[in-house]
């Protein structure tokens, strides 16, 4: 069964990943580290940029897929790619090694996990009211 809603921000977050890694591989050149960070704090906040990405975007997109596989709402899909999509956004400019609740970090996460939840909640919709 197709995924015409998930395909779509599935592919505009693989291009925001492809974006965060050659961000990280240029902060690597730069710097010349090849393994970790060293005592860098610019290339340590490229790479946790690039790794919370890593860490939260996969189940998103996996209970987006779950939730319209089960005949998900495609308006509340959408809000929750759209919502996604924005918090992935905002999520690298607010992260800084010294203060953890800059506004657009805060948006950010909140934004990822709401868009995570509104998807489980879908699923469950889908599976217990159906």
């Amino acid at each position: 069964m197709p995924l015409p809603i998930t395909s779509l921000y599935a592919a505009i977050l693989a291009l925001m990943l492809i974006a965060l890694t050659y961000y990280v591989i240029l902060g690597r050149a730069r710097s010349g580290i090849s393994i970790l960070h060293g005592e860098d704090m610019a290339l340590a906040t490229r790479i946790r940029q690039h790794g919370n990405f890593i860490e939260f975007v996969p189940m998103a997109l996996i209970v987006m897929a779950l939730a319209e596989l089960n005949g998900a709402n495609s308006t509340a899909l959408n809000i929750a790619g759209i919502l996604l999509v924005v918090a992935r956004i905002a999520q690298p400019f607010g992260m800084h090694p010294e203060i953890a609740t800059k506004p657009l970090r805060i948006i950010g996460g909140a934004g990822t996990h709401l868009a995570i939840l509104i998807s489980v909640v879908l699923i469950l919709i889908a599976r217990f009211a159906g």
